[in-house]
């Protein structure tokens, strides 16, 4: 419905999201949730058949955008680790690679992803929820944040190789559920009643992959990071946007995931 627009760019890939649904079948004590939940189940398999993703963590649940092209890859991947469904007219219908199988080309042996540079900035950030039937009561509020306030110029907010701060508001409404992240001083501005968060109240730290923007068509991005964290049984909070790619961590543990990370970067040199 949006009509075209020189201010507008659109990735030319049509992309299909997949919902992981736990079966009750992880290990006792496995305390990791986001993005490193999945990471070797689903996310280093598809790495390693050269699936791109887009990786979406909401405070319900995360979700994985895959290119529709990729599709017959993605279900030969994960078929032998997962029951697939398709939804169909609302109702969930079980898919065989049998069903995708035309035009399904065997991989070749994926080369060393490239690692990322990673940049933590010093902000401090808040995941929360609002009831949908409490929204209006917030929405002006939402208009300034998304459209008006913290617009620094285009320039500004990419070219900076050594971040002090980030500019960083995520708001998401997927069948109803609604995700924000917002820094810790933005969520002042809004009525401390509305918001939901965990019984903690905790902070959040970032890391942002990419010192430039990243494009869509490398893969293991997303396993960069999730498969440290994972190893380490750090949960992560992952959002992929059209240039970046964004993990929260814990504010406590946001020490040990950069050390992680720059060991990784130096043993791949």
């Amino acid at each position: 419905e949006l009509p075209p627009s020189e201010f507008m760019q659109v990735a030319d890939s049509t992309w299909l999201v997949l919902s992981v649904v736990s079966n009750g079948r992880e290990p006792p004590g496995c305390q990791a949730t986001g993005v490193t939940k999945i990471a070797r189940s689903v996310i280093a398999p598809l790495a390693e058949h050269h699936v791109s993703v887009l990786m979406l963590s909401t405070y319900q649940t995360d979700f994985i955008l895959v290119r529709e092209r990729d599709l017959p890859v993605v279900i030969h991947t994960l078929a032998g680790e997962f029951d697939i469904y398709k939804e169909e007219s609302g109702e969930c219908v079980p898919v065989t690679c049998d069903d995708v199988s035309n035009g399904f080309l065997k991989p070749k042996p994926a080369a060393s992803p490239t690692l990322h540079p990673v940049q933590s900035p010093q902000t401090r950030f808040c995941v929360l929820t609002v009831a949908p039937d409490t929204l209006p009561a917030i929405a002006t509020m939402l208009i300034d944040v998304l459209f008006y306030s913290h617009s620094p110029p285009w320039d500004a907010a990419t070219s900076s190789q050594d971040l002090d701060s980030i500019t960083f508001f995520s708001f998401s409404l997927i069948e109803g559920y609604i995700s924000i992240v917002m820094d810790a001083e933005t969520q002042k501005r809004f009525p401390s009643d509305l918001l939901l968060t965990s019984s903690t109240g905790e902070l959040w730290r970032m890391v942002r992959i990419g010192g430039q923007p990243l494009g869509f068509d490398e893969c293991g991005i997303v396993a960069q990071i999730a498969e440290p964290l994972a190893a380490a049984d750090i949960s992560a909070y992952y959002i992929s946007t059209f240039n970046f790619d964004h993990a929260l961590v814990p504010e406590e543990g946001i020490a040990e995931v950069i050390q992680l990370l720059q060991q990784r970067q130096e043993s791949s040199r």
